[in-house]
């Protein structure tokens, strides 16, 4: 997320009310979590096993709960809890509200695009040219659809990202303060959940064709002319290339990415990256000839038993 102007370090540390590291006039112009770090961002890090990768990171400023050796050109605010910190970075620069129906000064809707009487469309929202938006669609905040969009009916597109820290009593969310952008001729299925960058972006490249009841998870960038079949659940911060292919019910897990012109058979699980112009299946998925050699050999290990068997006799 970027901030609307450049502040400096201090200034962040102000906000905190917590001690900073580094020179005070550095300038700091957004906030980003680890996946989408970039130069000018705040990132938070709160465990000793990933000091080094935030440190070290695209990120210049890092929130964390111990005082260290501050790398060159970046600085650090030490806070008790990193977590809460940068939540509270989010919500001062990006506050919930719920939207007025009745004020829709914030959206810029084509004239030429169709949006059904029931459908709601919160602030910031941008709607392209042709574009068709059907009965009891929910399009949240900060959301940019190109022209000739179709989003079927039931579709929630923004809404938060499931990201929460693991804490001793209850799991507490990180507030979701991203976008989404649906690129040209995109048509969403019925029922589809696209859910908002946590800090940055959730995009769907032009020409992508996402079937009914998929989930699309906070941070996550699909290529353009990919074809997604129903029932698939992509997970936050996936990374899919150009005319990559999911069949029924894929399953894909969070931070991986798969190369262009991938196929991934039906009810797949992807727990690692795919290499492109490839043919994937199973659970885990595995390139297609090597997952049905392993299932061949399966469906002989009764007979391969049974002479081992009579063969001991």
């Amino acid at each position: 997320m970027k901030f609307s102007k450049t502040y400096t370090l201090s200034e962040i540390a102000k906000i905190l009310e917590a001690p900073f590291f580094g020179d005070a006039k550095l300038s700091v112009s957004g906030i980003n979590e680890i996946h989408r770090v970039e130069e000018g961002g705040i990132v938070f890090v709160d465990h000793p096993k990933y000091y080094d990768k935030a440190l070290y990171s695209a990120a210049s400023v890092v929130l964390i709960n111990e005082e260290v050796e501050v790398p060159k050109g970046k600085g650090i605010i030490v806070c008790d809890d990193p977590f809460s910190s940068f939540n509270k970075i989010l919500d001062y620069f990006n506050p919930f509200s719920f939207f007025d129906q009745s004020d829709s000064k914030s959206q810029t809707i084509s004239e030429t695009a169709k949006v059904h009487p029931s459908a709601i469309i919160g602030k910031n929202v941008s709607i392209g040219s042709g574009s068709m938006i059907m009965p009891n669609v929910t399009i949240h905040d900060d959301v940019s659809i190109g022209n000739n969009v179709i989003i079927q009916s039931g579709a929630v597109i923004g809404s938060f990202g499931f990201y929460y820290k693991n804490r001793p009593s209850h799991f507490d969310r990180l507030l979701s303060a991203g976008s989404v952008v649906i690129e040209d001729d995109v048509e969403i299925g019925a029922n589809c959940t696209i859910d908002k960058g946590v800090t940055a972006v959730t995009r769907i490249g032009k020409g992508t064709k996402i079937d009914n009841l998929v989930q699309i998870g906070h941070d996550t960038t699909i290529g353009e002319k990919c074809l997604i079949a129903a029932g698939c659940g992509i997970a936050g911060c996936v990374s899919i290339g150009n005319e990559v292919t999911f069949w029924g019910q894929v399953g894909v897990t969070s931070g991986v990415s798969i190369g262009d012109k991938a196929v991934v058979s039906a009810k797949s699980g992807v727990s690692k990256d795919l290499e492109g112009g490839k043919t994937y299946a199973g659970l885990p998925a595995e390139e297609f000839r090597i997952k049905y050699k392993e299932m061949a050999m399966l469906r002989k290990l009764p007979e391969i038993l049974a002479n081992f068997k009579s063969n001991e006799k």
